[in-house]
C-alpha cells in the first residue's frame, strides 16, 4: 500500500459507503470520515471496514472538508478526496499503487478523470466526460476553496500530472432524492453566483483562466456565465450541451440528465436569484440581511477558516 490517506464526508450514506471504502482498500486502509451526524448506519458500516470516523456539525462542504484535512489522524505523504457515492476503478487503484511512491518531488497534485452515472447509465457526452478533477495531493500543499458551490482543491505549490484511469460517480438514490438535492444545491449556487458579483466574503479562490487547469477554466466560465442575462443563460447552456457537445448521443436517460441538470436546475437557480432581487433589491447589505433572515446563512462568516 502507498503512503496515502483518504478523506470522505458523509451524512446518511449507508447506500454507498461500503462500495466506496472497499474500492479504496487495495490502495490504502487509512480512511478518515467526517460525518455530519448521520441517522442511519453509515458510521457503523464505515467503522466495520476499518475507517476512522469523527462527527462534526455541517456548515458547508468546504468548511467540513478543511476540518477533515486538519483533523486527519493519518500523517501520510499524500491525501485523496472522495465523495461517499464515488468509487475508484481497479485500474485506478493499480495505477495509484504503481505511481504514487515514485513521483518527482516537484509534483504536488494528481488529476483524475470522473465518470458520471445517472439512472445506471454512463453519461459520456454533453461535455461530461472526461471531467478532470484534482483529487490527490501532497499533505500540507492543498486546501479546499471556501465556496458554497463547486469547491476545488487549491494547491499552494508544485506541479500537477494527469492519471490515466477513472473514478466513478454513481449515486444509487432515486430521482425524487436527486431533484430534492438539486433544489438544495440551487440555494448554494445562488450564493455562489451572487458572490461573483458582490464578493461577500473576499476569500481566495482558484484563479479564473480559460487556458488554465480544469478548475481554472470552470471558474472562468462560471464568471462569464454569471454575467449573462437571467433566464437566457440556462437555455443557451442546455442547447450548447445537448447539441454542440452531442448530449443527444446519451439516449433517453441522457435527455433526462441533460435537461434536468443542464436546464431545469439552472433555470431554478435563476428563478431564485430573481426572487432575491424581488425581495431584497440589489444592494449588497440588503442581500446579506435577506439570506440571514430567509435561510439563516451569514454570507460573510459561513465560509470562515477552520479554527482548531
Amino acid at each position: 500500500m502507498v503512503d496515502l490517506s483518504v478523506i470522505i464526508l458523509t451524512h446518511n450514506e449507508s447506500l454507498h459507503i461500503e462500495r466506496c471504502i472497499r474500492s479504496l482498500l487495495p490502495v490504502t486502509d487509512k480512511i478518515f470520515i467526517v460525518d455530519s451526524y448521520s441517522t442511519d448506519n453509515t458510521v457503523q458500516l464505515a467503522t466495520q471496514l476499518g475507517a476512522v470516523v469523527v462527527q462534526n456539525p455541517w456548515v458547508s462542504y468546504a468548511f467540513q472538508f478543511n476540518y477533515g484535512i486538519q483533523q486527519n489522524p493519518f500523517r501520510t505523504q499524500w491525501l485523496m478526496r472522495m465523495d461517499a457515492d464515488e468509487y475508484i476503478t481497479p485500474e485506478l487503484a493499480s495505477e495509484l499503487n504503481q505511481k504514487l511512491g515514485s513521483l518527482p518531488a516537484d509534483v504536488s497534485g494528481l488529476y483524475v478523470k470522473r465518470r458520471v452515472f445517472f439512472m445506471n447509465k454512463w453519461i459520456k457526452n454533453g461535455g461530461y466526460y472526461p471531467t478532470w478533477l484534482l483529487r490527490v495531493w501532497r499533505n500540507g500543499q492543498g486546501i479546499c476553496e471556501e465556496l458554497w458551490m463547486d469547491e476545488h482543491i487549491k494547491l499552494t505549490q508544485g506541479q500537477t500530472l494527469n492519471l490515466d484511469h477513472d473514478l466513478v460517480d454513481h449515486n444509487l438514490n432515486n430521482l425524487t432524492w436527486w431533484t430534492q438535492k438539486h433544489n438544495n444545491y440551487a440555494i448554494r449556487e445562488v450564493i455562489d453566483l451572487l458572490n461573483i458579483k458582490y464578493n461577500f466574503d473576499e476569500k481566495e479562490t482558484v484563479t479564473p483562466a480559460f487556458w488554465g487547469t480544469q478548475e481554472q477554466r470552470k471558474r472562468y466560465l462560471k464568471v462569464k456565465y454569471a454575467s449573462l442575462p437571467l433566464f437566457t443563460r440556462p437555455v443557451m447552456y442546455f442547447l450548447f450541451r445537448y447539441f454542440i457537445k452531442l448530449g443527444f448521443l446519451d439516449g433517453k436517460k441522457g435527455i433526462i440528465w441533460h435537461f434536468l441538470q443542464g436546464f431545469w436546475y439552472r433555470f431554478l437557480v435563476d428563478a431564485k436569484v430573481y426572487e432575491v432581487y424581488q425581495r431584497a433589491g440589489r444592494n449588497k447589505e440588503d442581500i446579506i440581511a435577506h439570506f440571514m433572515t430567509e435561510y439563516g446563512k451569514d454570507l460573510r462568516a459561513a465560509n470562515r477558516s477552520v479554527k482548531v
